[in-house]
């Protein structure tokens, strides 16, 4: 798949997250993550699992709040774990979750970038790279 392909199906991704988003909840690791996700247009009510004090306090609020929650950590090894775990904790309280769209996100970012506060930088870089793209082809 080339960088152009890859652009247009993040842009697809992205417009999922945020149509999913609606009335539930974005689980991210951290405040940069929180941060990433805004500069890429995603408007959702977001939980950093590390300051509300991992992932079974945040899988007891939601259950409290009766709120479906949307998984998105990073998918390194630390990610991984806390996405397992939030998957563990949220399924033992009856909480709905959904990663799928974290695991699309993986497949399009392949070996470059591991975290979510990193695919600000990877989405720009794609854009440059297909309007240079495109503009090689006009000249």
């Amino acid at each position: 798949m080339n960088n152009e392909e890859r652009l247009e199906k993040l842009d697809t991704i992205l417009d999922e997250l945020s149509e999913m988003c609606v009335g539930k909840i974005l689980l991210v690791e951290g405040p940069k993550d929180r941060m990433a996700m805004s500069l890429l247009g995603i408007n959702a009510e977001i939980l950093n699992v590390q300051s509300e004090g991992g992932t079974l306090k945040v899988s007891e609020k939601l259950f409290e709040l009766r709120k479906e929650a949307v998984i998105m950590t990073d998918w390194d090894n630390a990610g991984d774990e806390i996405a397992n775990d939030l998957e563990r904790s949220l399924s033992s309280l009856c909480v709905r979750y959904d990663k799928s769209i974290r695991s699309k996100i993986r497949r399009i970012c392949g070996n470059e970038i591991y975290d979510i506060e990193s695919l600000p930088s990877f989405y720009c870089r794609l854009v440059t790279e297909s309007v240079r793209r495109n503009e090689g082809k006009n000249n």
